[in-house]
């Protein structure tokens, strides 16, 4: 680093020359104070899986991910129709286990021991309702 005195007025200042050394140093920090930053920003993820016993076909898988992929803060959504399970990734500062069972039922399906949301039930079509109720994949 470089320093020169300059006269200016009568007044003595010192200048600073700004070389390779100091715009290393800036670097060096923003990049550091960008790590800080973004680490910080980081949220907990968490993955968690419900039984979904009504699932029935191709149709209950898409309204279920494509609701669940609405609500704030799931980052992933998959629903495994023949084991019947629905796995969902989602930050654990933006929502909960309960907040998505409730979600899967109020699209109109069983999520671990919550029933599914009878009006919302009532109107899937009825390729996705209980076999008991007339509904399933028919062969």
């Amino acid at each position: 680093m470089e320093v020169r005195s300059c006269k200016l007025e009568g007044t003595f200042i010192i200048c600073l020359q700004i070389e390779s050394f100091m715009k290393k140093l800036l670097f060096t920090m923003f990049f550091a104070a960008f790590g800080i930053v973004a680490f910080s920003q980081t949220k907990a993820a968490q993955t968690v899986k419900f039984s979904t016993p009504t699932v029935q076909c191709d149709m209950c898988k898409n309204n279920i991910e494509t609701y669940l992929k609405r609500v704030d803060g799931v980052l992933s959504v998959n629903v495994n129709v023949r084991r019947k399970e629905t796995t969902v990734k989602y930050l654990t500062d933006r929502t909960n286990e309960e907040a998505l069972k409730t979600a899967i039922t109020n699209v109109g399906y069983d999520a671990n021991e919550l029933k599914a949301n009878p009006e919302s039930y009532k109107a899937l079509p009825l390729c996705c309702k209980k076999p008991e109720d007339g509904g399933g994949m028919k062969h």
